[in-house]
């Protein structure tokens, strides 16, 4: 039986038992639809690459205040006070939450402050108040998201006002950061949809739930089930899974932009995402200890990245292939054969990884582990030609295997790619299979003008890539090479 994949969980389990919360506060109002929800918080960190371009390559800042704050390390923001309602009718919440964020870079020349930002369950989406350019506008979608029961790492998908708002086309459809809503703060008046303790001590005011209600188990129902409901095996062979990996944003920009004027290949089983966005690896097999928190999973799927041609010869050809993760205690490493001018080099370490966590654990027959860092080895540098320094933090990797035959892999981050076996983007800002690429490296809007302070001219064409690529990638060194 093949794998399955995921759709989106509805938050209606979860707020099916909000209303048997706070039996006395709600006895009394149990005709009401909205309750009033306070206390919440919202954490979310846009896009991992967009913090990492914002305080790196542009040497900007983010400035949370008005009780917003930001993680260490250059972290996801988290805004606070959030209150609203809950429909108990419609089994949706809404949610505004304290706080700004002001994005800034002298350098690249763009100024934007994000307030008033609200979750919509019954939308679906994030919004929020946004001030660029002097000018203010509200309720911006910046996200649509996979509401789920738990309403914690929810995935986040930018909409095209987000791609707009941060200046780079390629954001568009892309995957955000993911997004969690709790509540910190509670109170009798203010019940938490997801708060399953309290609903399996309070008698819900509530009708009795219909026959299709009464197939999908509350929170409290499924931490009574009987373990053999939701365990799996701990060691085994691994049946199917997927890899999400974008290799490095700035170089995929500089691939398709006006420097390389090249193109980027999806095939055999791996697609891209639209908008010039990262990978998706398929057909996963190998092994998997969930005692001994050790995996290893092989991919199917090749990439290739085209630049620099010349009567049909391209400085830069390099293909990814037969791609490979392993997990031990919360580190591993990522392989791949690497095809470069038409020389393979198997098996090499292009990535040391490092997971959030050393433990792994499986559900519903699925081991996932998202935003894996992957940083850039000593042969993996010497793989990009020595282009990228040893250390060069690279696209994180979400990985997710499935266990048995019929386990449910997750509906995705809403960036998959065309259905096709192989995809291709180009500087003509074309994907095959109708997704459309990036015609100028991804970039647009406020970020459109980061070199506009450069002057490319007088640093020449290497300069001039080394700028597009925003890593110290200068392939028009490898152009001569072919000529010669």
């Amino acid at each position: 039986m093949p794998v399955r994949r995921r759709s989106a969980i509805a938050l209606a389990a979860s707020v099916a038992t909000a209303t048997a919360l706070g039996a006395t506060a709600l006895a009394t109002t149990a005709s009401a639809a909205e309750v009033p929800l306070t206390g919440y918080e919202l954490t979310w960190g846009i896009k991992q690459s967009y913090r990492t371009y914002v305080t790196g390559f542009a040497q900007g800042t983010f400035t949370p205040a008005d009780g917003a704050t930001q993680a260490a390390d250059n972290g996801p923001f988290t805004f606070t006070e959030g209150t609203g309602s809950y429909d108990s009718t419609a089994h949706t919440l809404g949610l505004a939450f304290k706080g700004s964020l002001k994005i800034e870079s002298k350098l690249h020349g763009f100024e934007l402050t994000l307030a008033d930002v609200r979750f919509d369950s019954a939308d679906a989406e994030i919004t929020a108040d946004v001030t660029k350019d002097g000018t203010t506008t509200d309720d911006v979608p910046l996200a649509k998201v996979t509401v789920t029961q738990a309403m914690t790492d929810m995935a986040t998908t930018l909409t095209k006002e987000a791609a707009d708002v941060f200046g780079s086309a390629s954001y568009e459809g892309a995957a955000g950061d993911p997004l969690t809503v709790v509540q910190k703060t509670k109170t009798s008046e203010s019940p938490s949809p997801s708060d399953s303790t309290s609903a399996t001590t309070s008698p819900s005011p509530s009708p009795s739930p219909s026959p299709s209600q009464s197939t999908t188990p509350s929170p409290s129902a499924s931490t009574s089930a009987s373990p053999s409901a939701s365990e799996s095996a701990t060691a085994g062979d691994i049946v199917d899974g997927e890899l999400g990996w974008g290799v490095k944003e700035s170089f995929r920009t500089y691939v398709v932009g006006s420097v390389a004027n090249g193109k980027i290949t999806a095939s055999d089983g791996a697609t891209q995402a639209t908008g010039n966005g990262p990978f998706t690896f398929t057909g996963a097999t190998g092994a998997y200890d969930t005692d001994a928190d050790t995996l290893a999973a092989s991919f199917e799927g090749a990439v290739n990245f085209k630049g620099h041609e010349t009567n049909g010869t391209y400085a830069l050809d390099l293909t990814l292939s037969d791609l490979r993760a392993t997990l031990d205690g919360g580190t591993g490493e990522l392989t791949a054969d690497v095809t470069s001018l038409g020389e393979t080099s198997r098996d090499v370490v292009l990535a040391d990884l490092k997971a959030g966590s050393a433990d792994l654990a499986a559900k519903d027959d699925v081991i996932t582990v998202d935003d894996v860092s992957a940083i850039l080895t000593a042969a993996g540098a010497k793989a990009f030609s020595g282009y990228y320094e040893e250390g060069t933090e690279l696209d994180p990797v979400d990985l997710s295997v499935a266990l048995s035959a019929d386990a449910e892999l997750p509906s995705g981050d809403g960036e998959s790619g065309t259905s096709a076996g192989s995809a291709t983007a180009d500087a003509s800002g074309t994907t095959a299979g109708g997704a459309t690429g990036s015609t100028t490296g991804g970039l647009s809007g406020t970020l459109a003008s980061t070199g506009s302070n450069t002057p490319a001219p007088m640093l020449g064409a290497a300069a001039a890539a080394t700028v597009a690529a925003g890593a110290g990638v200068v392939f028009a060194v490898r152009r001569r090479r072919a000529a010669e």
